[in-house]
This record gives structure tokens, sequence and C-alpha cells, in this order.
């Protein structure tokens, strides 16, 4: 190869390396800017904070179990929140994946108007939703349930349009040559391909469903976040650290399970 050609290559290495490291300066920049802002670099602040963290770490200790029996009807409605929350999500985003979907959605502006749709869902916060709801039909695990589901649907529905937009077109083709019908050549030649994924997508979202749902009873939507809402307003830390016990041990039970399953069905 002549010199030339060696170092036309030297020099596009050298550009990308230039490149990417301008790109990583910027990157720097703006997170340290941010931080500035938002008060990380305020150290006194900082260390004005480490008395009370550690009065309120003495606080908690030991933990205050006591109550431990009430706990568990709320806990168990904080797991069926989240799995019904899930399951109902993923029934109402399969088909707007579907038509979120360049390659299956029949028209482009039911594909731009169902994308708008799944952006404005994403936008608004679990918690937001859960005090709309909670003002729509009262206290209690219905509206946790529609707010986790009204916005998983935003997420999901967007995942699914994404993964069926990456499937490979070759058995597609191969089914619509048959003459198939759109929904035929949705349930044989899309959906077998991106089913896979869309069982690990489900998996996630029940465990971050799971997350969310500790903290819709801060609104009013039940479970055991209202329990560890009523505790920290008494200021009883001891029956925080508790609670968050538990909590933790039932996010961890949760992921193992989810692993499980996913390790069984991949």
């Amino acid at each position: 190869m002549p010199k030339s050609r060696y170092h036309s290559i030297f020099q596009q290495l050298r550009k990308q390396r230039q490149r990417r490291g301008l790109q990583l300066s910027l990157l720097l920049v703006v997170i340290l800017v941010c931080s500035y802002f938002v008060g990380l670099f305020d150290g006194a602040r900082l260390m004005d904070g480490i008395p009370s963290l550690w009065l309120i770490a003495q606080e908690s200790f030991p933990p205050d179990a006591s109550e431990w029996k009430s706990w568990l009807k709320p806990l168990f409605e904080t797991v069926a929140m989240s799995v019904v929350g899930t399951a109902l999500a993923f029934l109402m985003a399969l088909p707007l994946g579907i038509l979120a979907a360049r390659n299956t959605s029949p028209h482009p502006l039911i594909y731009s108007a169902v994308r708008g749709l799944l952006n404005l869902l994403r936008a608004i916060p679990e918690l937001v939703m859960g005090i709309l709801f909670v003002a729509a039909v009262g206290f209690g695990a219905l509206p946790g349930v529609l707010a986790l589901a009204f916005h998983s649907i935003g997420m999901v529905g967007k995942f699914i349009a994404e993964a069926i937009e990456h499937a490979d077109n070759g058995p597609i083709e191969t089914v619509r040559s048959t003459g198939a019908t759109p929904f035929q050549v949705i349930s044989h030649g899309v959906l077998p391909q991106v089913t896979p994924q869309l069982l690990d997508l489900a998996l996630y979202r029940w465990e971050y469903n799971f997350r969310a749902s500790t903290v819709m009873g801060m609104v009013g939507a039940g479970g055991i976040g209202l329990e560890l809402m009523s505790a920290l307003r008494l200021m009883n830390y001891d029956v925080v650290a508790a609670i968050l016990l538990l909590i933790l041990f039932t996010v961890t039970l949760v992921d193992t399970t989810g692993a499980v399953l996913r390790k069984r069905y991949k």
C-alpha cells in the first residue's frame, strides 16, 4: 500500500479521535454546568446535611416491625397494582405499537397521531397521573393501577413499535406474497419475530411498575406506599426503616422472579 494511502487512513483516524474527543468534552461541560446548577458543588450545604442524616439514621435503628401484620395487605395490594397495571398496559400498547411502526401502520397520519399519543402518555409522570386518577375515581388501588397502566402504555408502545420496525422484512414480505390480510401479516410475519423481546419487556416493565407502585400511596393510591408516607409524616423513622426493609425484600423477590422467568422463556 502506498505511503499516501497510509497517510490518508491515519488522517481519518486522527480526525475521528479529535471529533470524539470534542464530543466527550462537550458532554463533560454539560454535566459540569448541570451539576453546578443543581448545587452539587455547594460543599457547605452538603456538609450541613450530614448531622441531620446521622440523626435520622440513629432514629431509624433498630427498625420497628411490630405492626408487620398490618403491612401484608398493603404490600399485596402493591404487588397486585404492578401486575394488573402491566397487564393492562400491554393489552392496550400492543395495537398502538403496531399502528406506531412505519412498516405496519396503515397510513402516515395514523402513524403520526399514535406516536404523538405515546409521547404524551410517556411525558406525564406516574405520580401526576396518580393524582389525576385519585381525583377522578377516589382513593385506593384503582387509581394506582390506572396511573401505572397509562404511563406504561407510552413506554411499552414505543418499544413495541421500535421492535417491529427492526424486524426482518423477509418473513413479512413472504407472508404478504401469499395474499394474506394485514392482520395475518402481523400475526404470522411480525409477531413471531418480536415475541421474545416483548416477553423481556413485559418482565422488565413489571419490575419497574412494582417500584413505581410503592410510591403511589404517597398520592392516595393505596398500597405499602401509604403506610410508608404515614410513618414519614409522624417522623417514626424506626417504622420507616422496617417498611423500607420489607419493600427491599419484596423488590429483590420480584427481580429474582423476573430473572427466573426470563431464563426459562429465553
